[in-house]
């Protein structure tokens, strides 16, 4: 699974629409720059894809008065919505994903309900159990890596990761359960978007003409 796709729409969902440097810019607002994929290339790209594929639907925008090209505005059509709660639920549950795809579901976890986040989290918890379960069979921690040579810190590299991730993971549940953050459903959303002409601190560049379609 590749985080462009899921980042790339629930950017677009929080604005409602959004063109193209629009959601850039929200991106690298939230770093994901810098922990994933999604550099201006590849926004652009999945954009013009998604909508070839029917999840998002192209509005064309005529120039403003004040002159420069015309753009295109972007928004989630139903099977947009049915794809990026898919991805979202996905990226929360495979103990396997890779850190980015991770981070984005993090990153759009109050999209979901409340009883069902926690849900997800607790299937991803026992998820990392079973797969430390079954290296375990060939490995023992408390042995040491040396039992197995060098190659025994692939193993114990591995061991602690999924250890530290399911600690994380129960005290996110813990969080969550105590009443942390607002999610779907129970009132007004925190806002991590920027508003148009909002300057962005961690932006990588100034936008050209092929940013604003």
């Amino acid at each position: 699974m590749s985080a462009i796709r899921l980042l790339v729409l629930g950017a677009v969902r929080q604005h409602g629409r959004a063109h193209g440097y629009q959601v850039r810019n929200d991106l690298e607002f939230w770093g994901a720059h810098e922990w994933s994929n999604a550099k201006p290339g590849s926004i652009y790209h999945a954009l013009k894809q998604m909508a070839k594929q029917g999840l998002l639907h192209a509005h064309e925008i005529a120039p403003s008065t004040a002159g420069g090209p015309p753009r295109t505005e972007y928004e989630l059509t139903e099977s947009g919505t049915e794809e990026y709660f898919s991805l979202l639920r996905e990226a929360l549950t495979s103990y396997d994903q890779k850190m980015d795809v991770l981070s984005a579901g993090f990153g759009f976890i109050v999209d979901l309900d409340r009883q069902e986040a926690v849900e997800l989290l607790r299937e991803r918890v026992r998820a990392l159990e079973g797969w430390r379960s079954s290296v375990t069979e060939h490995y023992t921690p408390e042995e040491g890596p040396e039992s197995l040579g060098h190659i025994g810190e692939i193993m114990n590299f591995w061991v602690h990761s999924v250890d530290a991730g399911a600690e994380w993971t129960r005290g996110l549940i813990e969080r969550i359960e105590g009443g942390a953050y607002t999610f779907a459903g129970e009132g007004e959303p925190f806002v991590a978007v920027l508003a148009e002409g909002q300057e962005n601190p961690y932006a990588t560049g100034v936008p050209h003409e092929g940013d604003l379609s």
